[in-house]
């Protein structure tokens, strides 16, 4: 990255004529040599007109307005490894609030994809035998093949290797060029292969080791080409005080403006050394830097495929983006190199960007050479989708790290999944069939008639709704999770099997009953649809519901009031298995009964520290 620059003087310069070109600085340290070259062409844009852009489209404070597409972005993954189980849980996330924002009839574009560029990538290619573009179609097949079993809802999957891809990446890249935000210079420093990127050598550990990866950054000297970054720090200040929902969770808002309250420094865009890449424009001794080029993902993934790609035609088709949801550990690269790109371009900002914490197992950092990953390939095909999606959502405070253990993930899959939600249906459909035929003897509006229960549910769907709205993910599980025990607790208050025994009125009375509970777990089913989307179903198919019905319900239809009387239940059977611990194995089924005792009482998380 370009050295520093005295921001105060440059940027004052650059403010009052935007044609100033830091090849006219004289405040570049001495490791920075700049030569004129002839692409460059003067600012064609105004500090106004690039203002008003970037402040139009980030002060609205809400996602989603109406009528305008609900953009959603994970990051795109790195192919230089398989998917990971953070990947998983950016990924599961994305897609529960990408389910939630459909429900609510919104249009959805829900976008994820790989990045298949950089270094890391051919060497990855170059240990394995493998060519780098045979090595990147292995590695985003298996994120598809992930995503397809961990129920994820996408709608577009973009692959930075694809044509459509580079040619707007080309397009961006002039735009800024022309904008007079792109120069050359040579620059010697220590780069971070893992990171691809140049470090400050007062953020290394010692030996000048990456405190992200832990290994030691080389020494390079290269003749890159710069993105002007520090042009941008009085726009980027003002943006984020004036727009403080831009990065969420609020604490990585600060960490962002602390960020560029101690400085911007320009960044590096190219790559002499790196072959695996889009060429430079006009230079294709040179590619571009791998982040340059992926954040684009955003905008070329909406990029229709039939049409000739371009710039133009991919933002009229959804962006700006209503949320990036991100590690935090990308948090730079999207809340600061992001924006600043796309103010030099005169295009939009994203509405949000939000940070989530990091994972642990069992109370430590995972990496192989402890031993400790979690594979999230072999998380799902022992457990099944809905448990793992249910269990990082309702465990892991959304914007916190958390913490996996298996056997608090049995726990608790087992206490709500299990036995609250699936226990409560599978007895009350079988008292159903029993006593009714498997029929319900009357509309549930009508049998809720002078019960207070109704209200108690309508309120924990509103909670959840708000939760949800907020990005509180876990508290939206908490909130549905809390009718579940409504229902469980109604039930043996009012100990229907016992009244069906008592006579008519009492046997009617009874059946009412039964009725409540299975209109508040046709609630729960929509309302825990985006966090699991196949237990959701069960529950539906099971309430006499069409695969249809379900796939078009919407969440004004966690009203009280959708089952009719007449209306036939299918035959009671287990909604979620009960996952059996291998203690219980070992230990002879002791163990089976730590695993279901005090179901409703089960240890909260852990809290882990704030990034």
């Amino acid at each position: 990255m370009a050295a520093r620059i005295n921001q105060s003087i440059q940027n004052t310069l650059w403010l009052l004529n935007p044609l100033h070109h830091p090849l006219t600085s004289k405040l570049i340290k001495p490791t920075l040599h700049f030569r004129p070259n002839p692409l460059f062409s003067s600012s064609s844009r105004s500090k106004r007109a690039l203002f008003c852009t970037c402040t139009s489209s980030s002060s609205d404070k809400n996602l989603q307005d109406g009528g305008e597409p609900f953009v959603l972005t994970t990051p795109l993954y790195y192919v230089n490894a398989p998917p990971h189980m953070g990947s998983a849980y950016t990924t599961i996330a994305a897609d529960a609030i990408a389910r939630f924002q459909r429900l609510l009839g919104k249009k959805v574009v829900f976008i994820t994809g790989t990045d298949e560029h950089g270094e890391k990538i051919a060497t990855a290619a170059a240990a394995q035998g493998s060519d780098p573009s045979v090595h990147c179609d292995v590695i985003s097949e298996a994120y598809k093949t992930l995503w397809k079993d961990l129920d994820i809802s996408y709608d577009k999957f973009i692959r930075t290797t694809e044509p459509k891809h580079e040619a707007i990446v080309k397009e961006f890249y002039s735009r800024v060029l022309a904008n007079g935000d792109i120069y050359r210079a040579d620059y010697e420093g220590l780069y971070c292969v893992n990171c691809e990127e140049y470090k400050d050598e007062k953020e290394l550990l010692d030996n000048n080791c990456c405190p992200m990866h832990l290994k030691p950054c080389v020494l390079r000297k290269e003749d890159n080409y710069f993105f002007a970054l520090s042009k941008y720090q009085k726009l980027l200040e003002e943006t984020l005080t004036q727009n403080p929902n831009f990065v969420q969770p609020s604490y990585r808002l600060n960490e962002v403006q602390s960020w560029i309250k101690s400085g911007l420094r320009d960044f590096s865009i190219s790559r002499a050394s790196v072959d695996w890449g889009i060429p430079v424009p006009n230079d294709n001794k040179q590619t571009i830097y791998v982040w340059f080029d992926a954040l684009l993902g955003y905008v070329s993934a909406l990029s229709e495929g039939a049409e000739q790609p371009n710039l133009q035609s991919a933002v009229s088709s959804g962006w700006p983006a209503s949320l990036h949801l991100i590690g935090k550990d990308i948090l730079r690269f999207h809340a600061v190199y992001w924006p600043a790109m796309l103010m030099s371009a005169g295009l939009s900002l994203p509405k949000m960007v939000f940070g989530h914490g990091f994972l642990t197992k069992d109370g430590m950092k995972m990496g192989k050479s402890l031993g400790n990953t979690l594979e999230p390939n072999d998380l799902v095909h022992k457990f099944g989708p809905d448990a793992v999606r249910y269990f990082f959502i309702r465990e892991v405070e959304f914007g916190n790290d958390g913490d996996y253990s298996e056997d608090r993930f049995i726990n608790i899959v087992n206490a709500h999944l299990a036995n609250t939600i699936g226990n409560l249906l599978n007895r009350t459909l079988g008292l159903l069939k029993k006593n009714c035929q498997s029929t319900l003897v009357v509309d549930s509006i009508i049998a809720i008639e002078g019960n207070a229960f109704q209200d108690t549910v309508q309120k924990l769907v509103e909670k959840a709704r708000v939760n949800y709205e907020n990005l509180s993910l876990s508290s939206a599980c908490e909130a549905i999770l809390e009718i579940g025990n409504a229902g469980n607790s109604y039930m043996d208050e009012r100990a229907p099997w016992s009244l069906f025994k008592k006579g008519p009125a009492a046997s009617e009375a009874a059946a009412k009953d039964l009725v409540i509970i299975l209109e508040a777990l046709r609630i729960i089913a929509i309302a825990l649809s985006p966090v699991t989307p196949s237990l959701s179903w069960r529950i539906y198919a099971q309430l006499g519901f069409s695969k249809d019905q379900f796939d078009t319900a919407r969440w004004s239809e966690t009203k009280w009031g959708g089952l009719k009387g007449g209306q036939v239940m299918a035959q009671p059977k287990p909604i979620f298995a009960r996952i059996e611990n291998r203690m219980e194995e070992e230990d002879g089924g002791e163990a089976a009964k730590k695993v279901v005792k005090n179901k409703d009482k089960v240890p909260q998380a852990q809290g882990v520290a704030e990034a």
